[in-house]
């Protein structure tokens, strides 16, 4: 029985809707940021293609997370393609694999270095998920797993591209990032916290309570800012970079948005703060791609 134009377009939409767009754009630009920050200038053809990598490599990992999280979804958030019935777990799976898979072809396209990184972030994303390892169970191990492959490795790999990855200085940039995303990534678990206790998943804000893990995590949007200036006194970063410690004033906004009425992080699916804490780390990945070539 062949397909209609209408519901090849409607599963079109559907995969993407699984694939979550709007989070692909942190990894583009954090890809292309560090490969500005390598070059000093606009970045290369294979920059591009990592960057291209980059998205495909996060929607897998947003696929494959919604693929083991279907149960828990079907509480926390039940209007998503797989705990709604518009789309099977078979189809999901499939759909991961693809995508891993040609994000892996893509790497292969940039150069070794960028590959070897490309094959740990997948792989740390992966077990973020799947059983048994699934370390999304234990808030440390979680908040590590998504800071790793989507603060610190990003820039890294987006360096990656241009240069070879034996210097400080894309290390201690990705660090900036990796300790944003330790803190800031957690804003997402308070809404999903009746369906995480459910089955035994084990966040911050579960474990400590809204108000508590709320105060854990607040220093986390303003201390690696902070940073900027010790990278620059070391001579590491490029003194162009001291204007963004401004933004810290933006990780204080956040801390204020989430600190005022905690309790109303665990009833809204996207609060406030979560989008800020997303546009903040943007913002942050374009400020040092300009402090760069300016």
């Amino acid at each position: 029985m062949k397909l209609s134009l209408s519901n090849i377009i409607k599963n079109i939409k559907l995969y993407i809707e699984l694939m979550r767009p709007f989070t692909l754009l942190a990894p583009l630009i954090g890809i292309l940021s560090g490969a500005i920050i390598a070059k000093r200038d606009l970045p290369t053809i294979g920059a591009y293609i990592a960057a291209v990598c980059s998205c495909i490599l996060n929607a897998a990992s947003n696929v494959n997370n919604q693929y083991f999280d279907k149960d828990i979804d079907g509480i926390n958030k039940p209007y998503r393609p797989l705990p709604s019935g518009r789309i099977s777990k078979k189809e999901a799976l499939i759909l991961a694999i693809v995508l891993y898979s040609i994000a892996f072809i893509l790497a292969c396209f940039v150069n070794i270095q960028f590959f070897i990184i490309a094959i740990i972030t997948g792989f740390i994303t992966f077990l973020y998920s799947a059983p048994p390892f699934r370390f999304k169970r234990n808030a440390i191990l979680a908040s590590l797993a998504i800071a790793i492959p989507r603060g610190l490795l990003l820039i890294v790999a987006g360096w990656a591209s241009i240069k070879s990855v034996f210097s400080i200085e894309p290390w201690f940039i990705g660090g900036i990032f990796g300790l944003y995303i330790l803190g800031a990534a957690t804003t997402k678990d308070f809404a999903d916290m009746k369906g995480d206790m459910s089955f035994g998943i084990r966040t911050l804000p579960i474990i400590y309570g809204a108000e508590n893990a709320a105060r854990i995590i607040s220093p986390f949007f303003v201390l690696p800012f902070l940073l900027i200036p010790l990278g620059v006194s070391f001579g590491i970063i490029r003194s162009t970079t001291l204007p963004l410690v401004n933004l810290s004033i933006w990780g204080i906004y956040i801390n204020w948005l989430i600190l005022k009425r905690p309790q109303e992080l665990t009833l809204e699916q996207n609060h406030i703060s979560w989008k800020h804490m997303y546009l903040l780390l943007i913002s942050t990945q374009i400020g040092f791609a300009i402090s760069y070539i300016i």
